[in-house]
C-alpha cells in the first residue's frame, strides 16, 4: 500500500481517448511528476436544494507540506441523495460512493487528474445502505433494513421497523474498453441478502452499524446492536466468504456479543487482529482473529475517547488510531502482538465521523468532521505515530460531510499497490 516518489523534471503529459478511458488510471501514461502525493474524496450529505444530490469535494494533497487543496472542477454531484460511505476500488481506478437516501451505489471513473466521471449506478439488495467495504473478487454491502415489506419505511426512523441485512456483489475486472464493475447481487436461498437476525430472539430489532472483510478475503464481519432491549447490547456477526461468494454464519449465526452500541470495525493487513469501537462505552474491543472465531485480546477493552465513531489501523506501521465524535478529537495507539498502548490525543475539527491514512506514503492522516463542515489533516510520525497538525488544517468542505477515501496521485512515482 505504499508508493515511493523522486521530484524530477515536469514531463509532458500525453493521452487522447473517450471520457472513459480519460478517466481510468491506466489509460494514459501520467506524465508530470508533481508534489501532488493523494487525492482525498469527501462526501458531503448537504447540497443545495432538499430533493439534490450529494456532494464529493476532491483534494490534492502537497507531499512535502500535507496541505490540501480543492482541484478546480471539485465539488461534484455525489449521484444520489445523503451519501454515508466511500470504497476505492482495489486498483484505485474508481470511487464508489453509498448514497442511503437513493438505495444505491454510485460509481466514478478517476481521471489522472483526480476528476470524478459517472459510470454505474447498482440498487442495493436491502433498504439505507450505510456501509461498505471491497476487495479485488467482492463488494460488501451494509443495509439499516432488510427488503420486506414492514421494512420499506420512507427513511431511517426511530424505532427502526426491522433488522439489517448484507448484500454481496461479485466484482467483474477492467477489460481495455470497460471499468472494474460491481455485478448482480450474490443468490441466497432465493434471497438476495444475509439477513443479521438473532437466532435466540428472532422478533429483536438489530441496527447494523459497520462491516469489514479481512485482507485475506476469507471472513466478512458486521456489527449491529439490539435495540429492543434497554440498554442496547452490541454483537458482532461473523461470516466465511465460500468459494462462489456466498457467505456462511459462523457459530451456526450467534453472533459474539460486544459492548453497548458497536460503532466501527477495522482489521489489520494481516487478517490477525480485529478491532470494533464502542460507541455507547468509549472502548476499543479487540480480537485475536483464529479461523474466523474471535478470542479477546488481552487488555481488552482499550480505552478511546468519549463517543469514538471511526477506527483505522495503518497498513505499513504498527499504529491505530480513533476519531472520537463527541470530544472532536483523534486518539493514537500503538500495536504490539494485537494489543493497543496509546501515544496520544489530538484536536480535530468539530465532531470527526470518518477517518483514513493516505494509501501512498502512509504518512498522513484524515478526519472528517461532521458539524465542523471540514476536513482535518496531520503528519503521520511513521516511527513513533504520533500526530502534527498539516498545514492550514483543517479544510472547509461541503456541509455535513460523512465520508472520506483516497487514491495515490500517480503522477508521483511507479510500483503503487494495494492489498485486496
Amino acid at each position: 500500500m505504499r508508493m515511493k516518489f523522486n521530484k524530477s523534471s515536469q514531463l509532458l503529459l500525453v493521452c487522447a481517448a473517450s471520457l472513459l478511458l480519460a478517466g481510468l488510471m491506466s489509460a494514459c501514461s501520467q506524465v508530470t511528476q508533481t508534489l501532488t502525493v493523494d487525492f482525498v474524496y469527501v462526501s458531503s450529505s448537504q447540497a443545495a436544494g432538499a430533493h439534490s444530490d450529494g456532494e464529493i469535494n476532491v483534494f490534492e494533497v502537497n507531499s512535502e507540506s500535507g496541505r490540501m487543496r480543492q482541484i478546480p472542477t471539485s465539488p461534484f454531484p455525489s449521484g444520489g441523495r445523503n451519501p454515508v460511505a466511500e470504497v476505492t476500488s482495489p486498483d484505485y481506478s474508481s470511487l464508489f460512493v453509498v448514497n442511503q437516501d437513493d438505495n444505491n451505489v454510485t460509481q466514478f471513473v478517476i481521471g489522472i487528474d483526480g476528476k470524478l466521471y459517472p459510470y454505474n449506478t447498482v440498487n442495493t439488495p436491502g433498504v439505507f445502505p450505510m456501509g461498505m467495504v471491497m476487495n479485488k473478487s467482492y463488494a460488501y454491502v451494509l443495509d439499516l433494513y432488510q427488503p420486506l415489506p414492514v421494512c420499506l419505511s420512507p427513511a431511517p426512523s426511530a424505532p427502526p421497523p426491522c433488522s439489517g441485512s448484507i448484500g454481496v456483489f461479485p466484482i467483474i475486472p477492467a477489460t481495455r474498453n470497460t471499468a472494474i464493475s460491481m455485478g448482480t447481487p450474490i443468490d441466497n436461498g432465493g434471497l438476495t441478502y444475509w439477513p443479521l437476525n438473532l437466532p435466540s430472539k428472532p422478533n429483536d430489532i438489530l441496527v447494523p452499524t459497520a462491516i469489514n472483510v479481512l485482507a485475506s478475503g476469507a471472513y466478512v464481519y458486521a456489527t449491529a446492536y439490539d435495540y429492543s432491549v434497554t440498554p442496547t447490547v452490541g454483537y458482532i456477526f461473523g461470516f466465511s466468504v465460500g468459494p462462489s461468494g456466498s457467505l456462511t454464519p459462523l457459530n451456526g449465526g450467534v453472533p459474539l456479543t460486544a459492548g453497548v452500541q458497536p460503532s466501527a470495525i477495522a482489521s489489520d493487513i494481516t487478517s490477525k487482529y480485529l478491532y470494533v469501537t464502542d460507541f455507547g462505552t468509549g472502548k476499543i474491543l479487540g480480537y485475536a482473529v483464529n479461523s474466523g472465531q474471535l478470542t479477546p485480546l488481552s487488555g481488552s477493552p482499550f480505552p478511546a475517547g468519549n463517543q469514538p465513531a471511526a477506527i483505522v489501523l495503518d497498513p505499513s506501521f504498527p499504529f491505530a488510531y480513533v476519531a472520537n465524535s463527541q470530544d472532536s478529537t483523534v486518539t493514537a495507539y500503538s500495536v504490539n502482538n494485537g494489543e493497543l498502548s496509546l501515544l496520544g490525543t489530538y484536536t480535530t475539527g468539530l465532531q470527526p465521523v470518518a477517518i483514513g491514512v493516505d494509501p501512498s506514503t502512509n504518512h498522513f492522516l484524515y478526519t472528517v468532521n461532521f458539524l465542523g463542515n471540514n476536513v482535518s489533516n496531520f503528519q503521520l510520525n511513521q516511527t513513533n505515530g504520533s500526530l502534527l497538525y498539516g498545514q492550514f488544517s483543517p479544510y472547509a468542505s461541503n456541509p455535513l460531510p460523512t465520508a472520506v477515501a483516497a487514491i495515490p496521485h500517480v503522477g508521483t512515482g511507479s510500483g503503487v499497490s494495494k492489498t485486496p
